[in-house]
């Protein structure tokens, strides 16, 4: 049964393994990951085409007197920043593309294009409840705990039954004579009864030990099913949070959109000077990252939930979406 309970605990690190080459891919838990850094990199070089659109135009006003130096220039280091961003993001993209090679055991070098993106994908429909029983059916942990309890079990039942007399029986026939001829049969039987009464001292340390195995074995198993427990709830809560996050993040988006559009209209009219239009780009950069991250945090949520009810591998089409 010792092997049986290895074999789970193989099984869900596995899963494991898949979830971290899946967060590889998906996004950055503390650094960026692959797909999340390829969204940044994307994000920086329109946020750098629009820098240098602005730049443009502040520029022209300035040749032609309807804007100050200080415009010109503010524009400048705003288009010099986001080719700053746009660099290191690259450098980043290529870093993760190396390790994303090596952990799926491709040669380690960034020299293929990530074609897949993981884009924002609802959760598929399952209630807490009914996660917590898929968890307690399916994980391969608990599944090995409840085999050692089985096993535990069978043994106190072995050393309960020391106590116990045993019969044993045993005979032969054979023929004996001075030729085939001149033979006849012979057989031997006998029967053995025995009881254990010199044995009870180590019987009942055989069958105190087993209970203790057992109590033990237990004691693992309920252990192990308010972790489970933790952890789907766990994951669930964070499914949720992640969810209203990307709701918020996309609306801010939008705003902060049509602000920046608004924002240059007047900067064009001559109502106002670029530095609202410096503070719109950024506030857009800014809510492009919530976005990004938000989406990330969904995707490892969902990852988490399929990890807690052992599913990671078995339905990672079912909680993201590839494209």
């Amino acid at each position: 049964m010792q092997e049986s309970g290895e074999q789970s605990e193989y099984v869900y690190e596995n899963k494991g393994q898949v979830q971290k080459v899946a967060e590889s891919y998906s996004a950055r838990p503390n650094a960026h990951r692959t797909s999340s850094t390829k969204e940044r990199v994307k994000s920086a070089h329109a946020q750098f085409e629009t820098a240098n659109a602005l730049y443009q135009q502040a520029l022209d006003k300035f040749n032609v007197g309807l804007a100050a130096k200080v415009d010109a220039d503010r524009s400048q280091v705003e288009a010099l920043v986001q080719q700053q961003r746009v660099i290191s993001l690259d450098t980043d993209l290529a870093k993760q593309k190396i390790n994303l090679a090596r952990m799926t055991g491709l040669p380690p070098n960034d020299d293929y294009e990530v074609t897949d993106s993981v884009p924002f994908q609802a959760a598929p429909a399952l209630t807490l409840d009914g996660a917590l029983l898929r968890a307690f059916a399916n994980r391969a942990d608990l599944k090995g705990a409840e085999a050692q309890i089985r096993a535990a079990q069978r043994t106190l039942a072995a050393a309960r039954d020391e106590r116990l007399p045993s019969l044993s029986v045993s005979g032969d026939y054979g023929a004996i004579g001075e030729n085939p001829s001149h033979s006849h049969g012979t057989f031997t039987a006998a029967a053995t009864l025995k009881f254990p009464i010199w044995l009870g001292g180590r019987t009942e340390g055989d069958i105190k030990q087993a209970e203790a195995s057992s109590a033990q074995r237990r004691a693992e198993l309920e252990d192990l099913k308010s972790q489970v427990e933790s952890d789907v709830r766990n994951a669930y809560l964070d499914l949720r949070a992640a969810t209203s996050q990307v709701e918020v993040a996309r609306k801010n988006l939008l705003v902060t959109r049509e602000t920046l559009d608004l924002t240059r209209q007047r900067f064009e009219a001559g109502v106002t000077d670029n530095v609202e239009v410096v503070q719109a780009q950024e506030y857009l950069t800014s809510a492009e990252l919530d976005v990004i991250n938000s989406v990330f945090a969904h995707n490892v949520a969902k990852l988490s939930l399929a990890r807690s009810i052992a599913s990671a591998a078995d339905s990672l089409q079912q909680f993201l979406s590839l494209q």
